[in-house]
C-alpha cells in the first residue's frame, strides 16, 4: 500500500525555514500507515527539504546566514531570473529528505524536525508526502 498527498504553503520571505511537520503528522494519520517509509519532496529548483533542530530558532537564523555567506548574490551571474543563488542553495540542501514510520509515528531525534526552505521567495509553493507500507 502506498498514499501520496500533495500540500500547498505560501512563503513570506526572500529566504525562510518552514517546519512541516504538522503536514507530515496529518498524512500519516490520513494514510493509517503504522510501519514504512515517508518520503518528503520538493518540486522547486529554488527550494527544498531538510532536517534540522527546531528547539532553538537561532540555528535557523545562523543557517540562513551561512548560506548567504556560501552563496551570496554577485552581479556576475548571468542567469536571466537573478535568483542563482537560490538555485546553489537548493542544490546544496536537496529536494527529500526520507523518513522511517514506526509504530504510526515519524521516527525523529530528540531536537529533528522537516522543513521545507525557501530560497527565493515569497511565493506559493507545493510539496509531496509519499507514504510506502512495509
Amino acid at each position: 500500500m502506498s498514499y501520496l498527498r500533495k500540500f500547498s504553503l505560501s512563503t513570506q520571505d526572500k529566504q525562510e525555514f518552514k517546519q512541516l511537520d504538522s503536514y507530515l503528522n496529518e498524512a500519516l494519520k490520513e494514510s493509517g500507515v503504522r510501519e514504512g517509509m515517508m518520503l518528503v519532496y520538493c518540486p522547486h529548483t529554488t527550494a527544498g527539504i531538510t532536517i534540522n533542530e527546531n528547539a532553538d530558532p537561532d540555528v535557523k537564523t545562523d543557517l540562513k546566514r551561512a548560506l548567504d555567506e556560501t552563496f551570496p548574490k554577485h552581479d556576475y551571474f548571468v542567469h536571466m531570473e537573478g535568483n542563482s543563488d537560490g538555485h546553489m542553495k537548493s542544490s546544496l540542501i536537496g529536494a527529500s529528505e526520507s523518513l522511517i514510520i514506526h509504530d504510526g509515528k515519524v521516527i525523529f531525534g530528540t531536537w529533528q524536525s522537516v522543513y521545507f526552505t525557501e530560497f527565493d521567495g515569497p511565493r506559493q509553493r507545493t510539496f509531496y508526502v509519499k507514504i510506502m507500507e512495509g
